[in-house]
């Protein structure tokens, strides 16, 4: 139709007319949805989900899992949990995001009882955006550190004490201080002394190596516990503010701008971990620390214990991201007919083949460490949150133009964690944009700014002393039963009471008809396998709970009770909801239950010409939702009424 014909504040497509307001930077006039928008191009979609897939989890979260549970042993839980539990949920987010174009929350007009799963998924993801960012700023601390001539960890300086070495040390030895009389004593009274020890008498303990002290002592300037929250660490701080405007910058336009960031900051991570792998496969001992990480000394009574089979699920959750919301909000940007199925097993194999690989250049290198320190690959490293911050900086340490590694390996760290923090940021402003159209399009960068903002100054306890402390508390518990909890009432609602042949059909309305046997491995997993096999692991879980430590230093009790309270705040909305959307419905309380479990009056394709027969007599409503939207709070019925 020829815009002439139209008013000069509407574009013509078909018989539908949308708004086009100048404010509307990130919509162009080529976008199938004039509302919300689309993403430029497919690739700028698929490098969004495997930077949002890929990210610190897989160098820095799943290596340590992976040597904490056994070593090549876990590779068993997490191929499993990936076929049975991740790959269905990931294809699920993404077609329900994709077919209704709507994120985590409004999305839930499906089975408007269920809409506080939404809101828990939007608030587990704020919570672990606080502290993912936290971790962007230790690798942009690293990363400046490194700007040296000598890498300030390569040998122990004046912020080490007598317990850093790369050898073991001697702590005691026998001497004759007297004739005939033979004493045991403290190496350090020897040394004051000025005596010497008894050849082949000497006791030796393993040594801390420098990468490891540095780590505690200046780049953390770590406290004795979560009692001592000490003073904020000046110059983490101002780096997590950086992470903050970098992540602000490349949102300001939504995915019109990230769209372009991720052609970058998801590739090039790749060629980093290739680098040094090569590099690593070369050092020392790398072959003991690879034959562990394959299965040649795996431990596989480790998959008796329930907590191996959570970390499964938990690694999966966290890596592809299912059931953090992200994955509808960054899907609901896809054109209608986009081919969601093949976009998930893609990106789902992609992610995990990343993990896999970089666990082998995690594991060349700690085998190295293991080499050089005398000690068993098991006992290298004693926490996950060390380990990108200690193996590989005392690996870097050992090569020639160290400084220049170093710089390349962090900046690699920067990049990929940044990609799942502008996903984090989208899923959050996602959430706005649909409860609130009109002042998301005139304000969309202050509004992104002040989120991003916000999420600073809740992240500043992350760096003072203490800091290591909440970040571990926070992943502790948020990271954990929060997501299982969302993604089996997810299943449960969508599959069991919404409808899964349904939902089928929904599906085949943008990727056209299956024969019945193509969706027979989807009907197993949604309808049985997925939700039981995630119930019994959250209740195996929760009956197996341990109180949380770091370092082998406890948590207090109140600090345990912060974290029950942190995963309560995010589940109690499902209820809550719940209860909102009864009070509101009409009838009797049988007849208000069965309204708000079934889809709302304005459910289903968001652009009229994809609704066909079945969504004919759709609620108007979504049509005007330029003007305005109907908010999870007001007081309407489970129908939108």
């Amino acid at each position: 139709m020829d815009r002439l014909k139209c008013p000069s504040f509407f574009k013509c497509r078909g018989k539908e007319k949308v708004t086009a307001s100048s404010e509307d930077f990130h919509i162009r006039e080529n976008d199938e949805n004039q509302d919300r928008g689309n993403w430029s191009k497919k690739s700028d979609y698929l490098l969004s989900m495997v930077g949002y897939a890929v990210g610190l989890g897989n160098v820095w979260r799943f290596p340590y899992l992976t040597y904490n549970n056994g070593g090549g042993a876990f590779l068993i839980p997490y191929a499993i949990m990936l076929a049975l539990a991740g790959l269905p949920l990931f294809f699920l987010e993404c077609s329900l995001g994709q077919f209704a174009s709507l994120g985590p929350v409004s999305v839930w007009r499906i089975l408007p009882l269920f809409q506080g799963v939404g809101i828990t998924m939007v608030l587990i993801s704020i919570f672990v955006t606080i502290y993912y960012n936290v971790i962007i700023a230790y690798s942009l601390y690293y990363m400046f550190a490194s700007f040296q001539s000598k890498l300030p960890w390569e040998n122990c300086s004046y912020w080490a004490d007598e317990n850093c070495s790369r050898s073991p040390i001697v702590t005691h030895c026998n001497v004759s201080i007297r004739s005939n009389e033979i004493f045991q004593m403290n190496k350090s009274w020897v040394d004051a002394n000025n005596l010497t020890c008894i050849n082949g008498s000497e006791v030796y303990q393993p040594g801390q190596l420098p990468s490891e002290q540095y780590w505690n002592k200046v780049a953390l300037q770590r406290s004795s516990g979560m009692d001592e929250t000490g003073v904020i660490v000046w110059y983490l701080a101002l780096c997590l503010l950086l992470a903050w405007l970098i992540v602000g910058a490349a949102l300001f336009k939504g995915i019109k701008s990230s769209g372009k960031v991720v052609y970058f900051t998801a590739i090039f991570p790749y060629v980093v971990l290739l680098i040094l792998l090569i590099r690593g496969a070369t050092l020392d001992g790398a072959s003991k620390g690879i034959s562990y990480y394959i299965g040649a000394q795996s431990n596989f009574t480790k998959l008796r214990e329930a907590e191996v089979w959570k970390d499964a699920a938990t690694q999966i959750f966290y890596s592809l991201s299912v059931a953090w919301g992200g994955l509808v909000a960054l899907s609901s940007y896809n054109k209608f007919n986009n081919n969601c199925y093949s976009d998930a097993i893609v990106v789902c194999l992609t992610n995990c083949l990343t993990s896999v690989f970089a666990g082998f250049a995690i594991f060349s290198i700690l085998g190295h460490m293991a080499h050089i320190s005398g000690k068993e690959v098991s006992q290298v490293v004693k926490s996950g949150f060390d380990l990108a911050f200690i193996a590989y900086p005392e690996a870097l340490a050992q090569l020639p133009g160290g400084p220049f590694w170093s710089i390349l390996f962090f900046f690699m760290l920067l990049t990929l964690g940044l990609d799942s923090q502008f996903a984090s940021i989208e899923t959050i402003t996602t959430t706005i944009q649909d409860l609130f159209p009109k002042v998301m399009k005139k304000m969309r960068v202050p509004i992104t700014l002040g989120c991003c903002l916000v999420l600073f100054l809740l992240g500043l306890v992350c760096v003072t002393q203490a800091g290591i402390y909440w970040v571990h508390l926070i992943d502790h518990f948020c990271a954990g039963w929060g997501i299982l909890i969302a993604a089996i009432l997810e299943l449960i609602g969508i599959i069991w009471i919404y409808g899964g042949n349904r939902f089928i059909e929904d599906i085949e309305m943008m990727i056209g008809a299956k024969r019945w046997i193509f969706w027979l491995w989807w009907r197993a997993c949604w309808f049985v396998i997925t939700p039981i096999l995630l119930i019994a692991i959250l209740i195996w879980s929760l009956v197996q709970f341990h109180r949380p430590d770091y370092a082998k230093i406890p948590y207090p009790d109140w600090g345990v009770a912060l974290g029950w309270c942190m995963i309560i705040f995010c589940i109690i909305w499902i209820p809550i909801m719940a209860i909102i959307k009864i009070i509101q419905a009409e009838g009797n309380i049988f007849q208000r239950i069965v309204s708000c479990c079934r889809p709302a009056s304005n459910w289903g394709p968001y652009l009229e010409r994809h609704r066909g027969e079945r969504y004919k007599n759709m609620d108007p409503i979504q049509e005007k939702l330029h003007l305005a939207i109907m908010s999870p709070y007001a007081s309407l019925d489970c129908q939108g009424r």
